[in-house]
């Protein structure tokens, strides 16, 4: 029992994070309007926390392993609650991106902590199993949830709200955490080479940065040296983990195919949900006209299919294999985001909703049984890092998913075709983004403000069908690659 309830401070630790990567998706309209955000600056506001989780789990996982799992899981509750409460009250789009990079390196401590642990909190292979599906679930749903607890407090306070309750959960996250967890680390850790530390954060933050600019803004100098950086940095990282008697992790791992396809499709199902649930969001509210709490809601099915399906993966995984469940999640994904290729203002809410369940689904099957497999293959002193692997692969994909399909949507919004005779100004704003359209409705006569939105949210959703159409196509062939590569029968 007592195990059991250490591993609820450790689901604490896996909501708050995760929801925190999405929670804030309903409150872009309020962001944008309160502190006077650019379409650029929402962007960075939306994905610079899992671009920053990305770049330092791989970090701050072995450095889990050296100084202790709980010690560094307790260290970043703390940070956690702390940057939280200052970031509530952000009285500019600049601090509002400054805290969120602050609460990434935050998260990033608590991340593989939480996975770590379990290995430890369950020896036993099926209780394990259990889990890592219970704490996928908790993950996934997380970001399910976020919107809808975002939707709750936008409906009776500020933006800020969404932040300011995680002091108080970190809170009980620490009391728990402190008298329930055992500590766990590596018995023979060896020195924590600082040089392959710089190397993994420049390669992760460079190879990041460039998708992210070259997809908004086509290649340019600063994008391609950051590519370059990036990539020698990574190939760099690689090398010297192979010479290194204690590497911070070990890389030979990437040499099994499977092991490699499994990390990708955590990666993929990942991307397709969080872009598409970014954007829904703005869909829901901007779009349908719905209120916070109701766009919220409108969301829940993606969480209750991830919760269902991410608990049962590793019973489905016994019975049949980890090739067919993770193939049949990364499908699932992306029929589901297939059928919402013809997504438009009167789209009914049945078709969105039951394509929310499915793609949820998807998801809790592919990530859970990849975090699972991960975790197994690898010796307990190494749990650390091979979290950070998994994790890294899950805070990726959520961020390249905003990034890429945030592109493509944004990118034909801006072709949008405004009515005649709206000044240069508000013009430019209405373009820029949907939101500044909604805005800039106010300043208009009544009939060219209708106009306005009414060609505003069909090139908002013309972008959302061409997106989803991309990203069903990526899943589909990657759900492919993994009946290819993939030879494991079933389950150990």
């Amino acid at each position: 029992m007592r195990r059991w309830l250490g591993f609820s401070a450790l689901i604490l630790a896996v909501l708050l994070v995760s929801v925190d990567g999405t929670v804030l998706a309903l409150a872009m309209p309020s962001i944008s309007q309160d502190l006077g955000a650019t379409g650029t600056q929402m962007l960075w506001i939306g994905d610079v926390y899992s671009f920053v989780l990305a770049g330092l789990l791989v970090t701050m996982g072995t450095l889990g392993d050296r100084i202790g799992r709980r010690k560094l899981l307790l260290i970043g509750a703390a940070g956690f609650g702390l940057v939280s409460t200052a970031i509530a009250y952000a009285p500019s789009a600049e601090w509002l991106i400054a805290g969120r990079i602050l609460l990434g390196v935050a998260g990033a401590t608590l991340m593989p902590a939480t996975l770590a642990l379990i290995r430890t909190l369950f020896p036993d292979a099926r209780e394990r199993s259990t889990a890592i599906g219970i704490w996928g679930a908790a993950m996934s749903a997380g970001a399910a949830l976020g919107p809808v607890l975002g939707g709750f407090l936008l409906e009776h306070f500020w933006w800020g709200s969404a932040f300011l309750i995680n002091a108080p959960v970190m809170a009980v996250l620490l009391l728990l955490g402190g008298t329930l967890l055992p500590e766990s680390k590596n018995p023979e850790p060896g020195p924590w080479d600082l040089s392959s530390v710089a190397l993994s954060m420049a390669g992760m933050f460079g190879t990041v940065y460039a998708i992210k600019e070259i997809a908004a803004h086509g290649l340019g100098v600063d994008t391609a040296i950051a590519a370059v950086v990036g990539a020698v940095a990574l190939i760099a990282f690689a090398r010297r983990q192979l010479r290194l008697p204690h590497p911070l992790i070990d890389v030979r791992l990437f040499r099994n195919r499977s092991f490699s396809a499994v990390i990708a499709a955590g990666m993929l199902s990942v991307l397709g949900l969080s872009g598409l649930l970014y954007f829904l969001s703005q869909y829901f509210q901007l779009v349908e006209g719905y209120g916070p709490l109701e766009a919220g809601l409108a969301e829940l099915p993606a969480a209750i299919g991830s919760m269902l399906l991410g608990v049962l993966a590793g019973a489905l995984t016994r019975r049949t294999s980890v090739r067919t469940v993770l193939g049949s999640g990364m499908a699932l994904t992306g029929l589901s985001m297939a059928a919402l290729s013809t997504i438009n203002p009167a789209t009914p809410y049945a078709l969105l909703g039951v394509a929310l369940f499915l793609m949820g689904a998807g998801m809790g099957l592919a990530f859970t049984v990849a975090s699972d497999v991960i975790l197994t293959v690898v010796p307990e002193r190494q749990a650390g890092a091979a979290s950070a692997v998994s994790e890294t692969a899950y805070e990726l994909g959520m961020a390249l998913g905003i990034a890429t399909l945030g592109t493509v949507v944004t990118g034909v919004y801006r072709d949008v075709t405004l009515p005649a005779g709206i000044p240069t100004e508000l013009a430019a704003t209405a373009q820029d983004s949907l939101a500044g359209a909604a805005q800039v409705a106010g300043a208009l006569p009544p009939e060219q403000a209708t106009a306005m939105l009414t060609a505003a949210r069909f090139a908002f959703t013309d972008g959302l069908a061409l997106a989803t159409t991309a990203g069903s196509v990526l899943l589909l062939a990657a759900a492919a690659a993994i009946a290819i590569l993939i030879r494991t029968r079933r389950a150990a």
